[in-house]
């Protein structure tokens, strides 16, 4: 099974002396990061899109076979609130299309005061050109309905899988054939690691769900500490991954 596993991010200061050697400098973590894990979420666009050249230097700086998902920019998710998404998304494609081969994902994570819009998401995800991947991350409980379902698998988008609490906060369903899953915050001590059960739960999961030649991407998000990193290698060992 080619699951993909990362952190959401790599440029934390506490992940020195356990991620990163001590006196690395930080303009040379990615390269280390890269050594160590094949894939990566990105969050830098969420808050600030990168230039083109941004995204061209990472593809450099990085391995054949390496993956970064691209988390999209808040001013479409959370200013726009997936309306007017034709030119946010068009400038999104075109900065980070400069990842060439290194291009994964692309996440759209909803702000949890947005209740569920079929229509907009629909308008939204029909901006992607076609072959992009996007994964959908809705934060409200109205979104669980039949006709978000229809929309996700009727686009080719997966569905999100998140965890918080060592437990999924959203419905496991399979709309793509590829998936996505956050980890956002385990149960385990210290916080906010995860525990074994809690991993190999969601390691059956993940088997259950796909078949052995699915790409499932799998991002670590509970980076305090560096609990992020020692549960993404715990997962990888679980998952059998690269």
């Amino acid at each position: 099974m080619p699951v993909l596993v990362g952190t959401s991010g790599w440029q934390y200061r506490d992940w020195a002396g356990l991620l990163y050697p001590e006196g690395r400098p930080q303009r040379l973590w990615l390269e280390e990061y890269a050594q160590q894990f094949v894939t990566v979420e990105s969050n830098n666009a969420f808050y600030r899109l990168p230039s083109p050249e941004t995204f061209a230097a990472w593809r450099e700086r990085t391995p054949d076979g390496f993956v970064m998902a691209v988390k999209a920019s808040r001013f479409l998710t959370h200013i726009k609130r997936l309306r007017e998404p034709e030119e946010p998304v068009r400038r999104l494609m075109e900065h980070n299309g400069a990842l060439g081969d290194r291009l994964g994902p692309v996440l759209l994570q909803l702000p949890p005061t947005l209740r569920v819009d079929p229509e907009a998401l629909d308008a939204c995800l029909a901006c992607f050109p076609p072959g992009a991947r996007v994964a959908v991350e809705p934060r409200h409980d109205s979104w669980w309905i039949p006709e978000v379902r229809a929309v996700l698998a009727g686009r080719g988008a997966a569905l999100c899988w998140a965890d918080r609490g060592s437990r999924p906060l959203t419905p496991l369903w399979r709309t793509a054939d590829w998936g996505y899953v956050r980890f956002h915050e385990g149960r385990a001590t210290p916080a906010p690691r995860y525990g074994r059960t809690a991993l190999r739960s969601w390691a059956e999961r993940i088997a259950d769900a796909w078949p052995a030649e699915a790409d499932v991407f799998a991002y670590f998000n509970n980076d305090p500490g560096g609990a992020a990193v020692v549960d993404a290698r715990a997962f990888r060992r679980l998952v059998g991954g690269r």
